[in-house]
This record gives structure tokens, C-alpha cells and sequence, in this order.
């Protein structure tokens, strides 16, 4: 992929600093995490960066101006700071069409919320190598695919799609009207194993510490618990999702497996 203004590695893996290379970098149609701009009000070339940030939907955080000369190790950064994705973003067409050319009923993860970026790699590397057809998350309150993100999910968001949307009820009304069914893992849920999960499928896992949203909750069809047998009353994201993808592998490999 073409770098625009500095190599992003002179600043840290994904990390652009400076009006110009920003500026470059949202023209170039290369794909941005999120931008971080300095506390107060912005002006000429600033204000219009974040204009064409808006327009493409990039989200923008304000935070103080030594947070940003930490992001690039101190570089003169103009008050601007961008985070690069590491790969492209799919769409939910992509994912939709990979499980139709493999002849599989779709088998998709829905992140709500995971900020802590090795939990985000190692569902997308759980999900791979369960071979779900893709993994989605928000747009908003969600870490995007950073370099961290890649490096914890041990390169499998090369093959396997991750896409971003606006509004995940949105999405899930979506789903069910594709007939994929949706499920929240949800300490209040029915038995996890007792779900069909042979059909088309997403599986919505929800943040680190407040778990699946209340809205993205009712969207659902159900939701499934893991039984907790120790003193701890969760489980980590990621091992959540794991269990459940390969929940929905052994229901769906159970004839193959019978067979003499």
C-alpha cells in the first residue's frame, strides 16, 4: 500500500503526524482508524482536514497536546495525530459472498464495543481459524485494525474480513432480515450449547466490561451463557468468542464427523 508524507514506522506502526501527511493520507483513500487533534478550537488548514475527516466518517477525539507528541515520539506533530488501519476494512457483502462461494451457511462475529486491542486480535484469530466468514465492529467505542490489533491476531485479519459499521442495531435488523440469525453472549442467556448454531449465524460479543449494549441486547434472537464454575463471574472476550465459534464448528461438522 503507498505511503503518503512520512513512513508511518518513523513514528510508531499506523501513526501520521502533521497537517500535511494527514491531510495526504485522508486524500489518498487510505483507510483511518481515528483522528486525534489538539484541545481548541480549529482553525484554517486544521478545521479543513477535520472537515474531510467528517465527511468520511473518520472519528475524531480531542486530547491533550502532549498525548500527541507521545503518539509520534515527540515529532512536531501541528496539533494533528492520524492512526492508519493496518489492512483495508471489508463489507458485509464480502462476507456474505465468502461464505456463499465456500457453500457454507454465513458464520459471522460482531464485536460491540471492544476497546483493549489484543481482545479485538485474538477474536479476529479465533474466528479465522474457526472459519467464520468475517468479523464486525462499530465505527464508534471500538478499537479499529491497528498494527496492535493485527499483531495479536497473528496476521489473520490478512485473510479473514473485518468490516465497520455505523450503528450495530442497525446492522442486526439487517441480519435478521437476510434470515442470519442473532445471538448475545449474555450471562443471563439461555445454554450456550443448546442454540442451533448450524444455520446462518452471527454472534455478538459484547466490551470488556460493560458486555453486550442493552440496545444491541433486545435486537437480538437470544442470548447464550457460558457456564462460570469458578469465583470469577466472566469470561475474557476473546475466550468467549472462541467457545462459541467452535460451539457453531462442532454442530456443523457433527455429520462429518459420524460418517464412516
Amino acid at each position: 500500500m503507498e505511503n503518503h508524507g512520512p513512513k508511518d514506522e518513523s513514528y510508531g506502526d499506523g501513526v501520521i503526524a502533521g497537517r500535511n501527511p494527514v491531510a495526504e493520507t485522508l486524500r489518498s483513500g487510505r483507510a483511518v482508524d481515528c483522528l486525534y487533534v489538539a484541545k481548541g478550537p480549529a482553525a484554517g488548514p486544521l478545521s479543513a482536514i477535520l472537515a474531510k475527516a467528517k465527511k468520511l466518517g473518520v472519528p475524531i477525539k480531542e486530547c491533550d497536546p502532549r498525548k500527541l507528541s507521545h503518539m509520534c515520539n515527540g515529532a512536531n506533530h501541528q496539533g494533528i495525530v492520524a492512526l492508519a488501519a493496518a489492512v483495508e476494512y471489508s463489507s458485509l457483502e464480502d462476507m456474505l459472498a465468502l461464505a456463499d462461494e465456500r457453500g457454507e451457511p454465513p458464520l459471522l462475529i460482531i464485536c460491540d464495543g471492544l476497546e483493549d486491542p489484543h481482545n479485538l486480535g485474538a477474536v479476529i484469530r479465533s474466528a479465522e481459524c474457526a472459519g467464520a466468514h468475517g468479523v464486525i465492529i462499530p465505527k464508534r467505542r471500538s478499537v479499529g485494525l491497528t498494527y496492535a490489533v493485527s499483531k495479536a491476531s497473528a496476521g489473520a485479519v490478512e485473510y479473514l474480513p473485518v468490516a465497520r459499521v455505523q450503528n450495530l442495531s442497525v446492522l442486526i435488523e439487517d441480519l435478521k432480515a437476510r434470515g442470519i440469525w442473532c445471538y448475545a453472549a449474555d450471562m443471563d442467556g439461555g445454554p450456550w450449547d443448546r442454540a442451533d448454531l448450524t444455520g446462518p449465524v452471527a454472534l455478538v460479543i459484547g466490551s470488556e466490561g460493560r458486555g453486550v449494549s442493552r440496545l444491541v441486547r433486545e435486537r437480538c434472537d437470544g442470548a447464550l451463557s457460558l457456564p462460570i464454575r469458578g469465583r470469577v463471574n466472566s469470561l475474557n472476550a476473546s475466550v468467549a468468542a472462541g467457545v462459541l465459534c467452535y460451539e457453531a464448528v462442532r454442530q456443523r461438522t457433527a455429520g462429518e464427523r459420524s460418517k464412516p
